[in-house]
């Protein structure tokens, strides 16, 4: 019974902030897709060398950098220490998001290290209590689903803090930059500016979201699993 509960508790909690924060991955998208703005940015520096200007703004040359026309995502690998760089060539967004990915590469490291290894344990554990309770061999479930939780708390506030940091100064990083690089007149940065402050608006709010549907997913799928075994 106490299963049931705590399933149907996740649900309503994800269902009612999804109508909190307003959650819309598609208006992000809309948000992202302006062709004035993406006409702007077209005369600023290729991605790579976009990313080398921050890095050495930054002060964090040793950084290694690659492009991945493949991939729709750009991240920072702390175990690696690359910025990967998805393919965002055409979109004025690119300028504020490669920023994001060279902030997290100075991020503070004993930070960024243990939110590598913890995640990857953390969802480990997820996938084992998972299986283990599939074969019936998973002794004091509510035990191993409290653990769940304890982990999925420590996993969401070093996981929020690093993303919001991130977020937030990119948008400052960004601005600096196009003015240092006077490309683009002071009306027109401002314009991008705004279109990057759109963007912020619902997309650090979708993403603090993002990351707890996540955990509460992981949370609701363990419950269902040990109402019907």
């Amino acid at each position: 019974m106490e299963f049931i509960i705590i399933a149907v508790i996740s649900l309503i909690l994800v269902i009612l902030l999804k109508y909190i924060f307003d959650y819309n991955m598609k208006k992000i998208k809309n948000i992202g897709e302006d062709k004035e703005l993406d006409e702007l940015t077209k005369k600023y520096p290729s991605n790579l060398e976009m990313c080398r200007d921050y890095l050495k703004k930054l002060k964090n040359e040793k950084v290694k950098i690659e492009e991945n026309e493949d991939s729709e995502t750009s991240l920072y690998i702390a175990i690696t220490d690359k910025i990967s760089i998805a393919n965002v060539r055409g979109s004025y967004t690119r300028i504020q998001t490669i920023a994001h990915e060279c902030l997290h590469s100075i991020q503070d490291r004993k930070i960024l290290m243990f939110n590598f290894i913890f995640s990857n344990i953390y969802l480990l554990y997820f996938f084992v209590i998972c299986i283990l309770e599939l074969l019936k061999k998973l002794p004091n479930k509510m035990m191993f689903l409290n653990i769940l939780v304890i982990l999925s708390l420590v996993y969401y506030v070093v996981r929020v803090y690093l993303e919001n940091d991130a977020m937030i100064k990119a948008r400052y990083l960004a601005k600096e930059y196009m003015e240092e690089k006077k490309i683009s007149t002071p009306q027109e940065i401002a314009k991008i500016v705004s279109g990057f402050d759109k963007i912020n608006d619902v997309g650090i709010k979708c993403i603090n979201y993002n990351l707890f549907l996540g955990i509460m997913m992981r949370i609701l799928v363990f419950s269902i699993i040990c109402i019907i075994i």
